[in-house]
């Protein structure tokens, strides 16, 4: 109950209200942009001021190969399932989708861990970024194979819709990682001296932009959920139950390790949370036989409210329960 009580969660349910009232409050796309790129900016130059002050550890090492393992692992289940109800296309696409991970998600559990007083490590904003392309590169290379036994089957000349070379080159350098780590390793660079420049801008004016940004981001679920109309209810619990099977995965790998409770539990956010910026805007280009109302509208309809209200908690609660 405590979460919902939090300005920003009130903020994000303002606007699931006011888009659900189809009101014509909005925020400006251009806003909506800033904001995301001041949030990814701040919260990279926090993991690197924290990494400046504890150092390259076993518990970064294993932090960020359990993240690889789960970037890799959770799209390639999530495909072999989701060919049971989708054509290879849409599974692809769906499977990438829950296989990357979601800033602004990352970042409500940051400000989460911060108001409970749970520590740590700056790393684990690597460990979001590193998360990011791999299920974006294994999506495409599925698809590649479904668009190769179609045209075995109709005799055509297959035709890829994006060299490999061009996607590796956009996942690569997108502008979230880039950003991330950038600010990350700047604020490695700089240290104390750095964060107490930086002080009002990471600190003081994070909260507020937070809010705001969930603001947006209720507007836009509210308003793509009607995307989901007459869909298979199998998709519908795949996009309420996937995240708490992927994030369980992720609390077995952190009790495994012996990892911190707080690494465990944005490790359990990354797991299951689901992309709805990063991978909608190249699987567009890469698989354009998928449906993108269907991805998008799962993952920023149903997942990331969930998460947002919901799984943060309950992830918090089961790590700390478990370790």
């Amino acid at each position: 109950m405590q979460n919902f009580l939090d300005p920003a969660i009130l903020f994000f349910v303002l606007g699931i209200t006011a888009g659900a009232l189809k009101s014509n409050l909005e925020i400006p796309p251009q806003i909506s942009r800033f904001l995301s790129l001041y949030l990814l900016m701040a919260l990279g130059l926090k993991g690197g001021f924290a990494l400046a002050k504890s150092g390259l550890t076993g518990e970064v090492a294993i932090s960020l190969a359990c993240a690889l393992l789960l970037a890799v692992v959770v799209p390639l289940a999530g495909y072999h399932l989701l060919r049971r109800f989708l054509n290879g296309y849409d599974a692809a696409a769906v499977a990438a989708t829950y296989g990357s991970v979601s800033a602004v998600t990352f970042i409500t559990a940051v400000q989460y861990l911060d108001n409970h007083g749970i520590a740590f490590g700056g790393h684990m904003a690597a460990a979001m970024a590193l998360m990011e392309s791999p299920a974006i590169v294994l999506a495409v290379v599925l698809a590649n194979l479904q668009r190769k036994r179609d045209a075995a089957v109709g005799g055509q000349t297959l035709q890829s819709s994006m060299p490999m070379k061009r996607l590796l080159h956009e996942s690569l350098t997108d502008g979230t990682p880039l950003l991330l780590m950038g600010a990350m390793v700047i604020g490695m660079l700089t240290g104390d001296t750095g964060k107490a420049i930086m002080q009002p801008f990471t600190g003081d004016l994070f909260k507020g932009m937070l809010a705001f940004f969930l603001l947006d981001m209720g507007l836009l679920a509210a308003r793509n959920v009607g995307g989901l109309k007459g869909k298979s209810a199998w998709l519908l619990a795949y996009a309420l139950i996937s995240p708490m099977v992927h994030a369980s995965a992720a609390l077995l790998l952190g009790m495994l390790f012996g990892m911190s409770s707080g690494n465990t539990i944005l490790l359990m956010v990354l797991a299951g949370s689901a992309s709805y910026i990063a991978v909608p805007a190249v699987v567009r280009q890469a698989i354009p036989e998928a449906n993108a109302s269907l991805y998008f509208g799962m993952s920023l309809g149903l997942t990331f409210p969930f998460n947002i209200l919901v799984g943060i908690p309950l992830y918090a609660y089961l790590a700390q329960r478990f370790l």
